[in-house]
């Protein structure tokens, strides 16, 4: 799974009409070389930046970790025999030319630990 993370501030950078385009060409022509690959497994659709954070105690505080800069922005899943194999995948991703990381992690089955 790729978790894509950036800072909200960064986004200011790409407010241009072209630019706008561009970066969403780049998430598109990416996305659609994995479909050629068979190596998507499914996508989720942007997140917002708002949220709520309810903790174990069941208390709810405004979120997601508004005390952080960086952000989830939104997350892909992909096929991957290895997590390195996976990271290999998340270096061509739109998101590190915004600033942005790549978070890769595995996703546990009932079957396996990952």
């Amino acid at each position: 799974m790729f978790v894509f993370r950036r800072n909200p501030d960064s986004e200011k950078t790409f407010q241009s009409p072209e630019k706008m385009q561009a970066l969403w060409k780049a998430w598109q022509d990416w996305t659609e070389s994995l479909v050629a690959q068979n190596r998507l497994a499914g996508t989720g659709k942007r997140l917002g930046t708002d949220g709520k954070v309810v903790n174990p105690k069941r208390l709810v505080t405004n979120g997601p970790y508004v005390e952080l800069k960086e952000t989830v922005a939104g997350y892909m899943f992909v096929y991957a025999n290895t997590i390195d194999e996976a990271v290999e995948i998340a270096k061509a991703s739109p998101n590190l030319t915004m600033g942005g990381t790549v978070e890769v992690r595995p996703v546990v089955s009932e079957n396996n630990t990952a």
